[in-house]
């Protein structure tokens, strides 16, 4: 069985998204606006390059979206301070994994739907 490059991805994006809304609330917010600055300058690039060597529409859109969040997420660490910068480190990081937890469904619900019809097509061929 082959794990898929996007399965794999959208997983790191869910764990550095649960990360950073963690790190949000519990560090000082000069320490969790440096840390979602850092972790969110490795996930626009990498997410950058995978929507850009991406094949389908799908996987380019939902990788295209989590990088512009993570764009966003390390101008507002260089923009905002103090309280204002802790609820967008917060509101950011929420963001990322929606969209991580929502690209990740949606690459196995397209999964799951062609191994179902597989199934259905060898159990028919089988009859």
């Amino acid at each position: 069985m082959k794990l898929s490059s996007r399965f794999l991805l959208d997983g790191l994006y869910v764990i550095a998204g649960a990360f950073l809304t963690v790190a949000a609330m519990a560090w000082s917010a000069g320490t969790a606006g440096w840390t979602a600055f850092g972790v969110s300058v490795g996930i626009a690039v990498v997410a950058a390059a995978s929507a850009a060597l991406a094949k389908k529409t799908a996987h380019r859109l939902g990788h295209g979206l989590i990088a512009l969040v993570a764009v966003w997420s390390l101008l507002a660490a260089l923009i905002f301070n103090g309280s204002m910068l802790t609820w967008f480190a917060f509101g950011d990081a929420i963001a990322l994994g929606v969209l991580a937890l929502a690209d990740l469904a949606s690459h196995e619900a397209s999964t799951e739907r062609v191994v179902h019809s597989l199934e259905v097509r060898d159990l028919a061929g089988n009859r």
